[in-house]
């Protein structure tokens, strides 16, 4: 039986919830939906709030109402339903026959969609961490929608009494896409803008348009020539506007006549201004339609452009439509507004350009005509909604002509944008070379100087190095250089003040036959006696053959070894004090041209320059020798030689 019941136990389909399921997912639903609801009825009930009592104070403020309160209000909801394209019907005409009022002023559409849009975007309510909305992107739309819609259809209903009725078809048609509109937006924005949305709609397209719009690499393509067209539309706009304000400063007296006849209280001048600001956005479309060339019309059959113009003569007056040229043919000024139309395609053309420098000059020529198929249709949206009725007879046209606005902006596109694209991409291609080039050899040169500077681095850190190990050197150097002169000072010092000795004749013997032994067998030559004022002369000893004489290592002057040599110091001894013999294995260099004996000799001159002479020391009385000096006892006592074997 344990096995039997999971097999015959009934499970619920999953085509067909059950009924605890359903009541769960409305139950996780119904917050999200609710919340949508009364966003959309809020953000409805605050547009028709504000303009309410925008027009209940206009009508307190003046001095003869026609209508009582009802009449203020009815107006209000009018107003409401024509700023979100609902075109109104006038009954009470003197004809008899209703009059259609369709131009709706474009800065009253901003309140409702941006009202509408924060209302969706609300309703989502996505947290601060980028996790995903707690509710869904459908559920919160549908909410706004239909909470919008509601409000909406009864204030149509009620403005369905007063003078100003709507027209249902536009009821059923304009309000809901302007919602729906608004509110995708919202939601949207909600979910971080994300392409999936977009390319959904875009698949509406035909199948060769889809491709060129959908692929890879077209997005990227698409986007460049969607910003281009948002630039040509920017720069035509702002020059329509231009255009406008500079004929309103030109016909400054007419405008001013025609606002002081209409009204002469302070509350309706000031809803003539109202409504004169709210209807700016719909004169620079117009400023712009006239510049692009096919103009805009001002009645049935009455045209107003650059070559021609013919305003119906039966006009109300009005401040903006004073700003209409005069009737007649064009003049230079007239054909001087090209100048807008020319400009915005050289700036959708720059636009394109700039953003295909990686693309073949031919991708760059059709992503042009690409924008100004983008430009022309935004355009003609525009002058389709800038335009409408405003009665019956002449006046059941009046404004721009939305197709002729959308051909003349393609023809402007094509004919000015993609020559442009193309000159730029080709000289942006030759810009780009050349400052690759200009890159490269500015690279090129500061790594040649980099080199350079670094090798004059290393150099001088060598440099440096050396020059650290240079003055130990030199203190070494000097400080041998020093001893041995201040040694020879002394000692020619010593012999200067002492009376001269005569020595004996055995050790002059000894003395010079120890030369002669070294050298030659030749009889020495016999000793000068030195003389009285100058110290004996120093005999340069030969060295013998085969052996190089090597310069000994002064030592530390001590008062013992600065006095002259004792006479009991055998020859052999005092010769060895000054020399060494080595071998002469090399030829015998010239000793006196070394720095360091140069050095010497310039010390002992200035030592002797510089010494002050001491006082005489006892004749008699002889320096001690010193334990180096001594040495093993000589066995004859040699006598002074008068300072022959001393060192140089």
């Amino acid at each position: 039986m344990t096995g039997v019941i999971p097999m015959t136990a009934r499970r619920p389909s999953p085509r067909r919830p059950s009924t605890s399921q359903l009541l769960t997912r409305v139950r996780d639903r119904s917050p999200g939906l609710a919340a949508g609801l009364v966003g959309g009825a809020v953000a409805a009930g605050l547009g028709l709030g504000a303009l309410t009592v925008l027009v209940m104070v206009l009508w307190i403020s003046s001095p003869y109402p026609d209508s009582g309160p009802g009449g203020a209000l009815h107006v209000a909801a009018a107003l409401w339903l024509l700023a979100h394209g609902v075109e109104l019907v006038r009954a009470d005409t003197l004809s008899g026959v209703p009059a259609p009022v369709g131009v709706t002023p474009l800065l009253l559409c901003v309140l409702p969609v941006w009202l509408v849009h924060r209302a969706a975007r609300d309703a989502v309510d996505a947290d601060e961490d980028g996790v995903a909305p707690p509710v869904g992107a459908r559920t919160a739309w549908a909410g706004v929608v239909l909470g919008y819609l509601t409000v909406g259809a009864g204030t149509a209903l009620y403005a369905a009494g007063g003078p100003l009725r709507p027209s249902w078809a536009w009821t059923v048609l304009g309000l809901p896409t302007v919602v729906a509109l608004s509110a995708g937006t919202g939601v949207w924005t909600a979910y971080g803008r994300p392409r999936g949305p977009v390319d959904r709609l875009l698949r509406l397209l035909p199948g060769g348009t889809r491709r060129v719009l959908l692929g890879p690499r077209e997005r990227e393509k698409f986007l460049v020539a969607v910003r281009a067209a948002g630039a040509a539309v920017a720069v035509c706009v702002g020059g329509g506007a231009g255009l406008v304000a500079a004929s309103s400063v030109w016909h400054g007296d007419l405008a001013r006549e025609a606002f002081l006849q209409l009204t002469e209280g302070w509350s309706g001048r000031c809803a003539v201004l109202l409504l004169c600001v709210t209807l700016v956005p719909n004169a620079a479309v117009w400023g712009a339609a006239y510049a692009l060339g096919p103009g805009f019309a001002l009645g049935t059959g009455h045209g107003v452009g650059p070559w021609v113009s013919d305003p119906a003569p039966m006009l109300p007056p009005f401040p903006l439509l004073a700003a209409v040229p005069d009737a007649g043919a064009g003049t230079p000024w007239n054909w001087a507004a090209g100048v807008v139309s020319l400009a915005a395609g050289v700036t959708m053309g720059w636009f394109v350009g700039r953003g295909g420098m990686r693309w073949s000059v031919r991708r760059t020529a059709v992503i042009a005509g690409l924008a100004a198929t983008v430009w022309a249709t935004a355009l003609a949206v525009a002058a389709g909604m800038a335009g409408g009725p405003l009665g019956v007879g002449v006046l059941a046209r009046f404004g721009p002509v939305w197709w002729q606005v959308g051909g003349a902006a393609l023809v402007w596109g094509v004919g000015v944008a993609v020559p442009v694209a193309v000159v730029v991409r080709v000289c942006g291609g030759w810009v780009t070379r050349w400052r690759t080039a200009a890159a490269t050899k500015a690279v090129t040169r500061a790594a040649a100087k980099a080199a350079e500077e670094a090798s004059r681095a290393l150099s001088l850190a060598q440099a440096r190095a050396t020059a650290s190990r240079t003055p130990e050197v030199s203190r070494t150097t000097a400080s041998r250089t020093a001893e041995a002169p201040r040694t020879t000072a002394q000692k020619a010092a010593a012999q200067k003040t002492a009376p001269p000795k005569t020595a004996p004749p055995k050790a002059a013997a000894t003395k010079a036959t120890e030369p002669a032994k070294a050298t030659s067998a030749k009889p020495p030559a016999p000793a000068k006696p030195p003389a009285s004022a100058k110290p004996p002369k120093t005999p340069v000893v030969a060295p013998r053959a085969g052996v190089t004489l090597r310069k000994k290592t002064a030592t530390p002057v001590t008062p013992e070894a600065a006095a002259p040599p004792s006479p009991r110091t055998p020859p052999k001894q005092q010769e060895s004090e000054a020399y060494d013999l080595l071998p002469a294995d090399e030829p015998v260099e010239d000793v006196w041209r070394d720095e360091a004996l140069r050095a010497r000799w310039d010390a002992l001159r200035d030592e002797l320059r510089n010494r002050t002479p001491e006082p005489d020391a006892p004749t008699d009385a002889e320096p001690e020798p010193t334990a180096a000096q001594a040495g093993p006892e000589p066995t004859p006592p040699a006598p002074d030689d008068g300072g022959t074997s001393g060192t140089p």
